[in-house]
């Protein structure tokens, strides 16, 4: 119990990426996951969405994620710079932060990426979060001007 234990480091250039989990098309996600299993449904949904139908979702989940900060969605507010999907319905979403000491660096981009998935017909969302054009209140919409009364 009193054994002398022995800590070893490795300083190393880099770290590979843990491989990505992705949904294969014989996954069949539903939103209400409890109630699908409790109507005893097993039919697979065949109404995927068109690839413009489907970045209009994309951009209404991303509308619904506000910062915590200011009182408005992340879309209006400029953070997102661009929303790309896939033939195959892998979505990457370009974004950025009001700035890089943001309280919710390491939280929301995670969050983007989950509401990404959690829309129907996205097998795969990755963010890629840059600061190469750095975030300025021009970058704001109308309508996140107009809430914070910037009109």
């Amino acid at each position: 119990m009193n054994e002398e234990r022995k800590i070893e480091t490795e300083q190393v250039d880099a770290v590979n990426p843990p491989p990505r989990a992705r949904v294969t098309p014989e996954f069949e996600r539903k939103r209400d996951y409890l109630a699908g299993f409790l109507s005893g449904e097993t039919k697979p949904s065949d109404d995927v969405p068109a690839n413009e139908d489907l970045k209009s979702s994309v951009i209404d989940a991303l509308k619904s994620i506000y910062d915590p900060e200011i009182p408005v969605d992340i879309y209006e507010l400029g953070l997102i710079y661009g929303v790309e999907i896939s033939e195959d319905g892998d979505a990457v979403v370009t974004m950025t932060l009001t700035t890089p000491h943001c309280p919710v660096a390491e939280s929301l981009p995670n969050e983007v990426e989950l509401r990404v998935l959690s829309v129907p017909g996205i097998r795969d969302s990755e963010v890629k979060l840059v600061w190469d054009p750095p975030w300025d209140p021009s970058k704001m919409s109308d309508e996140a001007r107009l809430e914070l009364g910037m009109l």
